[in-house]
């Protein structure tokens, strides 16, 4: 075992214990112990691994599939410290089942902090209401946050760097808080931890049907929709939406949903758009490396508004922000198969250009929906549709929080 964590939890457990174990007390402690002795500063993170491969005595290990990998470097019977890796890892927006504070020992992230409000349960494992970001900040090596269960700390982390590792001082449960729901904004919250092993089945066989182009696939799915009651519809919906989509299926099998839950299905339909447009940009963190780039995707994914990515920029970049959005977007262009695109906004496929000069002009109408004002150079031979089209391939996308309000049509006399 680490030292230094044996040290830091001994210092823990007495501090706890001088307060007679208090729940409510806890995170303050395990804030205090992490901030007091920093683990970002004491620990060698290369002799740790190379200890942990190489000693059997270590303390019990848990099964856990959080963290890329989660090691446990402290047990006591009332709390435990883990060390958690991050290589691609974006944590769900999720609430905890105990309490404790994590510190950011290697590496940086985007930290947002929600609060879920006007909820109303479907079932005991299912939920409803507005998820409200409340906060989003850089969190770099050496912070310390502190963590309390139950559902006034619903938070999620983005992180920056390959890798990032996190050590997290916390309860093994804390009673009463469960269920531990992850939410899917900016409506629905749910419990993972339920598994109804039918719907699970039914929705992998779904996943066979799409794999060998089953005919049949629409159809079966058209008719689960107007049996299923709203929980388990929600959940063969958000298995099935992608594939529905690509097919021209979605719209027919969405209004059979309208039709059998009414007004429910409006606070579902936009979490399932939010999870199409979330989805595509945490498989595109797979496939970026660059700290900078992983920042803007963090924003874009976290921070709904213009003005608040433009000043997290401003504060992280010194210049214009927009001019370093741009440069960004330049660097992320790719000119792929199925056409150009720039991070999840692809070139229209229906506008006649030749495909060496789309990333320019792709690249030349995003600074000027980011702008606004004039049209550079390079669009003034587009007619109004073209740049309509081109308007909405960024508005559909990641890039539409960050567009520039279109210009106002004058009134005709």
């Amino acid at each position: 075992m680490e030292a230094y964590f044996a040290e830091l939890g001994r210092n823990v457990y007495a501090r706890w214990k001088a307060a007679n174990f208090s729940a409510t007390e806890f995170p303050e402690i395990a804030r205090s112990a992490l901030e007091k002795n920093a683990p970002a500063k004491h620990v060698d993170l290369d002799k740790l691994i190379r200890g942990f491969l190489l000693q059997d005595e270590q303390p019990f290990q848990t099964s856990s599939g959080f963290g890329q990998p989660e090691l446990i470097v402290y047990d006591n019977p009332r709390f435990y410290i883990q060390l958690l890796f991050w290589l691609d890892g974006t944590t769900d927006i999720h609430q905890h089942g105990f309490s404790g504070a994590f510190h950011v020992m290697e590496g940086s992230s985007i930290h947002s902090r929600f609060d879920f409000v006007k909820e109303h349960p479907v079932t005991a494992h299912f939920r409803l209401g507005d998820l409200v970001l409340r906060e989003t900040h850089l969190l770099e090596t050496g912070s310390t946050v502190p963590i309390t269960s139950g559902h006034s700390c619903i938070h999620s982390l983005f992180h920056l760097d390959t890798p990032s590792v996190t050590v997290v001082v916390r309860t093994h449960s804390d009673p009463g808080t469960g269920p531990q729901f992850t939410y899917l904004p900016p409506h629905v919250a749910l419990d993972p931890v339920h598994h109804d092993a039918l719907t699970m089945r039914r929705k992998q066989l779904l996943d066979v049907l799409e794999r060998t182009g089953s005919p049949d696939y629409p159809g079966l799915v058209l008719r689960m929709i107007g049996e299923l009651d709203f929980e388990r519809g929600f959940f063969i919906l958000q298995n099935c939406v992608g594939h529905l989509r690509s097919l021209g299926a979605w719209g027919n099998i969405w209004k059979a949903f309208e039709r059998r839950h009414g007004h429910l299905a409006a606070q579902a339909g936009a979490s399932l758009e939010e999870i199409i447009r979330r989805d595509a940009i945490a498989a595109l963190r797979g496939t970026v490396e660059e700290v900078e780039h992983r920042f803007f995707l963090a924003l874009l994914l976290n921070v709904p508004g213009r003005k608040e990515i433009l000043a997290f920029i401003a504060q992280r970049h010194d210049g214009d922000p927009i001019g370093t959005i741009l440069r960004w977007a330049e660097e992320l262009t790719q000119l792929t198969e199925s056409g150009t695109w720039i991070l999840d906004a692809r070139f229209p496929g229906d506008l006649e250009y030749d495909e060496e000069d789309q990333p320019a002009l792709f690249l030349a109408a995003l600074s000027f929906f980011l702008k606004g004002g004039k049209a550079p150079k390079e669009l003034h031979g587009m007619s109004a549709g073209e740049l309509k089209a081109l308007r909405d391939a960024f508005a559909t996308s990641s890039w539409r929080a960050l567009l520039a309000p279109p210009p106002k049509r004058r009134a005709s006399s």
